[in-house]
């Protein structure tokens, strides 16, 4: 069980990544937002939700390519940038923010041995536009439950068994049916590197993007948050879930500075 008060601190910790963060795309002028549970806590709690322990953002995939090239020169020393390629260990095909300051061991890692980087962690996903389809929608569908089963082994893919030459041509193929953000009829998706969450999103309720209140600062959120965490949520999302369903990633949080 995580001390509420080290939690509240390992959540300050992330803020202070976010900050940082969101001052790097404000000055090369990249779009995010807040997602999935961020995006909730804005909503619900114009802040964290008060046992979350990580921080979710979303860019288009052009803001987040540009970000992974200039992002080891902009980050300061207090945090890491993990990617595939920048630390060895890690098996997973998106990005992460990981502090120097604070370390968590998430329950899927509990007892086993971990050779990555594992500070308390902000999730940074990439995001494309399909043709609204049915033909796309089943083809969308129907990769990321192949992405999700050649996958590591994380909170959402519990039974993954790691084939990062098959995932790698899975992720490629629903790339290539990327259209750009022209056209405000289209769809909005993950992209199968965050292998997840699958949703579908209306273009148009999405962009543009508006400004939200999280922790008493703000933040760029969808601009019709509701249609947006309708599409992830299949429950009332405005109301508590009881105490044994308020899902936490930390088995343990440890803090270093």
């Amino acid at each position: 069980m995580i001390d509420p008060k080290d939690l509240r601190k390992a959540q300050d910790i992330m803020l202070e990544m976010l900050v940082e963060f969101d001052a790097i795309c404000s000055k090369h002028k990249l779009q995010y937002w807040l997602d999935s549970g961020t995006l909730l806590g804005a909503v619900r709690h114009q802040g964290f939700i008060p046992w979350d322990d990580d921080i979710d953002l979303s860019m288009p995939v052009e803001d987040y390519n540009k970000f992974i090239e200039i992002a080891e020169s902009e980050l300061s020393d207090n945090i890491f940038f993990q990617t595939k390629e920048r630390d060895k260990g890690f098996k997973f095909d998106y990005i992460k923010l990981r502090s120097n300051k604070a370390s968590i061991v998430e329950f899927h890692e509990k007892g086993r041995d971990i050779d990555y980087h594992q500070g308390v962690f902000v999730d940074i996903f990439p995001m494309l536009t399909l043709e609204n389809s049915q033909e796309n929608y089943a083809f969308y569908d129907n990769s990321f439950s192949e992405i999700r089963d050649c996958s590591s082994i994380s909170l959402h893919t519990p039974n993954g068994v790691d084939n990062p030459e098959k995932r790698e041509q899975l992720i490629e193929s629903l790339e290539t049916k990327h259209q750009g953000w022209e056209e405000d009829g289209s769809k909005v998706i993950y992209s199968g590197k965050m292998p997840d969450v699958a949703a579908w999103f209306d273009h148009k309720e999405l962009f543009p993007l508006e400004k939200m209140e999280f922790e008493g600062l703000a933040f760029p959120v969808p601009n019709n948050p509701q249609h947006y965490l309708n599409a992830i949520y299949s429950f009332n999302y405005m109301e508590l879930p009881p105490e044994d369903k308020r899902t936490i990633h930390a088995w343990k949080i440890e803090f270093t500075k």
